[in-house]
């Protein structure tokens, strides 16, 4: 098994290669505005680290968000790409996950709450009985509309240090990491769980948009 993992979905840019066994090589960096421009440089790193070529990959683990639209597609079209080419599987997970599996890594046991940031002053969150065990589906809210449901909860991700008079016990990590996504997907295929198709979980419309009453300015 060598399964590379990949999430843009958050302002951070990470990938992973993963063995089966343990995490190989990995390539962390946040920055918002270059998922584009990041995200194959860090696959060849990881790659290189670890001394091995693209066709030696077994499946593709990509993060399905939720997220902003641009950012969250370069990841989805990248993972796409990967196991059209190379004639092998791509396995979707829920962003929120991989980062809730990675606070258990660190440390909480739960329940706790993920947040991430939706930007428009909202999160996308949802709440975990343990690292492994998400309660319900990702929603996408204002922080103090769910002020009663996450009182007293740890909270971990971006989300929850942005609104620390909602989320008042916010710990580490704050953004996503590919190597829990990967290790995820390691403990979910030993187990033959399903995984989630590799299209965009938005929650809502993009923020760009056709307008409605725009002038017509060619010839009729």
């Amino acid at each position: 098994m060598l399964l590379l993992a990949v999430d843009t979905a958050t302002p951070a840019v990470t990938v992973a290669l993963h063995d089966g066994e343990s995490v190989l090589a990995e390539s962390n960096q946040v920055d918002a505005r270059r998922h584009g421009e990041l995200l194959l440089p860090s696959v060849d790193k990881v790659l290189a680290e670890a001394g091995l070529k693209l066709d030696a990959l077994t499946g593709i683990v990509v993060g399905v968000g939720p997220g902003p639209y641009t950012g969250l597609r370069v990841g989805l079209v990248t993972a796409s790409t990967f196991a059209t080419v190379l004639g092998i599987p791509v396995h979707g997970l829920c962003t929120l996950d991989g980062l809730a599996y990675a606070a258990g890594a660190a440390g909480i046991e739960g329940p706790f709450t993920v947040a991430t940031d939706a930007r428009r002053k909202e999160v996308y969150w949802a709440r975990y009985e343990d690292p492994r065990t998400r309660v319900g589906e990702p929603a996408v809210d204002r922080p103090g509309d769910i002020a009663e449901q996450v009182a007293g909860l740890p909270a971990v991700g971006q989300g929850a240090l942005l609104y620390p008079a909602v989320f008042t016990d916010a710990r580490a990590p704050e953004h996503q990491s590919a190597a829990a996504l990967a290790s995820l997907a390691v403990e979910r295929l030993a187990a033959g769980a399903e995984f989630l198709p590799p299209t965009p979980l938005y929650l809502r419309r993009p923020d760009a948009q056709v307008p409605k009453n725009y002038k017509v300015v060619t010839p009729q």
